[in-house]
């Protein structure tokens, strides 16, 4: 495989590594209302699970609540049901057109524990971005011992590897700093 080739999928991968872990950390609750807690729980409708971002329109009026409309009003029970089957620490509070959900502030034990779950979601995306860069560095090897390219070049390019892995874990650092940041914040 040609090194160009090696390097625009390695980049590829880091890229969606990255963005997986800032999506897991919008789903951590920081005392914010924030459409991402509830907006892939999943409900039983119509006969088939789906998201409940596909049977209803979420939104945020206030930093401290989230209103879910449904499309279908004969869906409030099986959306309550959802919310409180999910567990994300939240009750709905159904007034027969919206279902209201209140924010409740985070204890410092609680944030604490958020952080410690951050962390972890950070350090699997770590291991995710190192995987690749096994992966692409192994890839390099193969074409270097296939005599495809001279060995300089195969260190020219795993320095360049693992420029592009430093980059892409540093990005997954800001993004747990500033996710700590916001847990933190009271």
């Amino acid at each position: 495989m040609p090194i160009n080739s090696v390097m625009k999928e390695m980049q590829e991968k880091m890229q969606k590594a990255v963005e997986s872990v800032e999506h897991e950390f919008a789903s951590l609750r920081t005392g914010r209302a924030s459409i991402a807690l509830v907006d892939s729980i999943p409900v039983t409708a119509y006969g088939s699970t789906l998201p409940l971002k596909q049977v209803a329109q979420i939104n945020t009026p206030d930093a401290r609540s989230i209103a879910i409309t449904p499309f279908d009003k004969s869906q409030m029970a099986a959306i309550e049901k959802a919310i409180l089957a999910a567990n994300v620490g939240l009750t709905p509070n159904n007034d027969g057109k919206v279902i209201r959900l209140g924010i409740p502030p985070l204890t410092e034990e609680r944030r604490k524990d958020l952080v410690k779950m951050a962390k972890k979601m950070a350090e699997d995306g770590r291991i995710s971005v190192r995987n690749i860069r096994r992966h692409a560095n192994d890839e390099i090897k193969k074409t270097e011992k296939a005599h495809e390219i001279a060995e300089d070049e195969m260190t020219r390019a795993t320095h360049k590897v693992q420029e592009i892995t430093d980059k892409f874990i540093k990005q997954i650092d800001e993004s747990l700093a500033a996710k700590e940041k916001d847990v933190m914040e009271v």
